[in-house]
C-alpha cells in the first residue's frame, strides 16, 4: 500500500495499461454481439419473404392460369395493337353512331378526337351530339355499356330542347339534346 502512495504516477500508468486490454476486449465483444444481432434481425426479416416466395412457387400453376384468364379478358376490353389507329377510330365512330340511331336518337354531330398515347394504350376519343328523348338516351347508354371493346362515357351533358306547345294538344315527351364524350382504348403492344 505504501508503494501506491509513493509511486502514484507509476500506479496510474500500470492501472491504465491493465485496463486498456480489458476495455479493448469489451469493445470487441460488444461489436461482435451488435453485428450478430443485426445479422439475426436481417434473417428474421427474410423469413416472411422466403415463406411468401415458397407460397408463390406452390401456387405457380394457378397464378399462370389466372394471368392467362386476365389476358383473355383484357383482349375483350381493348382494341388490339394489330389494328390501325385510324381504322379503329373510324369503326368506333361508325358503330357508336349506329347504336345511337338504333336507340331512337338522331345524331347531329360526331367528331373523332385526337388520339392520345398514354402508358400502354392509345386513348381514342369521340364526341357525339344527339337529339331525342330520355328513353332513347337511356337505351343508348345501355347499348354503350354492353359494347365490346369497352366504351367509357367520359362526360355527358344533357339539356332540354325548347319546343312550342299548342293550346289544346297533349303534352309531348320532353325532347333533349345530349353531348357525349366517349373513350375507348387500343393496346400499343
Amino acid at each position: 500500500m505504501t508503494w501506491l502512495l509513493t509511486n502514484r504516477r507509476s500506479a496510474v500508468i500500470i492501472g491504465i495499461t491493465l485496463l486498456l486490454p480489458i476495455a479493448l476486449y469489451m469493445y470487441a465483444l460488444i461489436t461482435i454481439w451488435t453485428v450478430g444481432r443485426d445479422y439475426q434481425s436481417g434473417i428474421d426479416n427474410l423469413s416472411p419473404r422466403i415463406a411468401r416466395l415458397r407460397g408463390l412457387i406452390e401456387r405457380e400453376e394457378a397464378l399462370r392460369q389466372a394471368v392467362g384468364e386476365v389476358d383473355r379478358r383484357f383482349l375483350n376490353l381493348v382494341y388490339s395493337a394489330e389494328q390501325d389507329r385510324a381504322t379503329v377510330s373510324a369503326n368506333l365512330q361508325k358503330e357508336v353512331r349506329q347504336m345511337l340511331v338504333d336507340a331512337g336518337l338522331s345524331v347531329a354531330n360526331s367528331q373523332v378526337l385526337p388520339i392520345l398515347e398514354r402508358g400502354l394504350f392509345d386513348y381514342i376519343g369521340l364526341r357525339v351530339t344527339v337529339t331525342g328523348d330520355m328513353a332513347g338516351l337511356d337505351s343508348a347508354l345501355e347499348s354503350l355499356a354492353s359494347y365490346m371493346p369497352l366504351v367509357l362515357v367520359e362526360s355527358l351533358a344533357v339539356s332540354p330542347k325548347v319546343t312550342r306547345r299548342v293550346k289544346g294538344q297533349a303534352a309531348e315527351q320532353q325532347a333533349i339534346t345530349a353531348t357525349l364524350q366517349l373513350l375507348s382504348l387500343r393496346a400499343l403492344q
